[in-house]
């Protein structure tokens, strides 16, 4: 994707042993990219919000693994010690799924049989194939996502499409594309006249900072807006589709997705607007069936809520929003249970969100 007319991907390998992100913390004040060379450090990314969203914190977890090897200095007794790291790893982020897929995929094939060397190799070509594979799958949920805006332009006889959307599910969250934006930029580069309504998603405001900075980078009208202020819209007839991601859904069609999700599929619900979720399917727990008993919900520090982060004249600042010994609850995400979602776009196709429809994507 562009970035000042440039393109990047959000994670690459840049040499033996150094792996390169973009740090999305500071974006989009400033384009600053952070090496990467320890499994340390691919945590601290991960924990820190340096890379998020799932399938980019899934491959960030890969490349861990990976530099791991790379640091390992002893042959006796690395894959013990590679457990650990692997262990540490998820523990990083606990809601997004694609965190312990990845961390799994690659523990499954390092057995610790052949040499550390060959661990090693073997670990940075898993790395470098799940970038592929995730890369690919965002791309195909654009072409699978696109019809539905260029059906509802068609509706609208040429009339730009309004589409919400919630935090960021872009290509800062995934390698390239993104999930929940594919469609949308596969459907601008076919010329489908269209409009974002870009929640500002407090307390980290991944839409006003991220969102709306990648969708600017590519020519796409957008608008920055209150989170507060979607269900408006929706009454006012003024969003004709939402599209948001997922961190993790379940077999039957729960979605976790960044708070407030669960609101505006209400708000969605109420006002007879479609709701989608764009996900890979590498996002879709098997394990579990019931998204509000089964799905950890990530709890951040407060200071996320009790401070808002912003540009000044020197720079990054943050500045106190409540009073200095407000007690403070920052959960993370929010279920919004399968009878609120339309449909689920994913690689495969675009399916209701229940178990048998779910299960006949894998099966293809």
């Amino acid at each position: 994707m562009l970035v000042n007319r440039e393109e990047y991907q959000t994670i690459w390998l840049q040499e033996e042993g150094r792996v390169q992100v973009i740090d999305q913390r500071r974006l989009p004040f400033e384009f600053v990219i952070q090496d990467l060379h320890s499994m340390e450090d691919a945590y601290h990314a991960i924990r820190d919000m340096v890379v998020r969203g799932a399938p980019l914190i899934g491959v960030t977890a890969s490349y861990g693994i990976y530099l791991a090897l790379v640091r390992e200095q002893k042959e006796e007794g690395w894959h013990e010690r590679l457990k650990a790291s692997a262990e540490k790893l998820k523990e990083a982020r606990p809601t997004a799924v694609n965190l312990m897929y990845a961390v799994d995929r690659q523990m499954e094939q390092l057995t610790g049989d052949g040499s550390l060397y060959q661990a090693r190799e073997l670990a940075r070509k898993n790395a470098d194939e799940l970038k592929e594979q995730e890369t690919e799958n965002c791309r195909l949920i654009g072409e699978q996502g696109a019809p539905l805006i260029e059906q509802l332009a068609e509706d609208k006889r040429g009339e730009p499409v309004n589409i919400l959307t919630h935090c960021n599910a872009g290509w800062l969250a995934t390698i390239n594309y993104g999930t929940a934006t594919a469609p949308i930029y596969h459907a601008h580069e076919q010329g489908i006249p269209l409009h974002v309504w870009v929640d500002e998603t407090r307390p980290r405001n991944q839409g006003a900072r991220l969102t709306a900075w990648e969708l600017e980078q590519q020519g796409i009208p957008c608008t920055v807006i209150a989170d507060n202020t979607g269900g408006l819209l929706m009454q006012k007839g003024m969003v004709d589709m939402v599209i948001v991601g997922s961190d993790r859904t379940t077999i039957k069609g729960d979605v976790a997705n960044k708070i407030g999700t669960y609101l505006k599929a209400l708000a969605a619900r109420d006002n007879n607007v479609p709701f989608y979720v764009a996900l890979t399917l590498s996002t879709i727990d098997r394990s579990i069936s019931d998204g509000i008993r089964d799905i950890p919900i990530e709890q951040r520090k407060g200071e996320e809520v009790k401070y808002i982060e912003g540009y000044a004249e020197n720079g990054l600042r943050k500045v106190l929003l409540t009073p200095q010994n407000s007690r403070v609850a920052n959960y993370g995400f929010d279920v919004t249970p399968a009878a609120y979602v339309t449909s689920l776009i994913t690689e495969k196709g675009i399916c209701k969100p229940n178990q048998k429809a779910i299960e006949k994507l894998f099966k293809s």
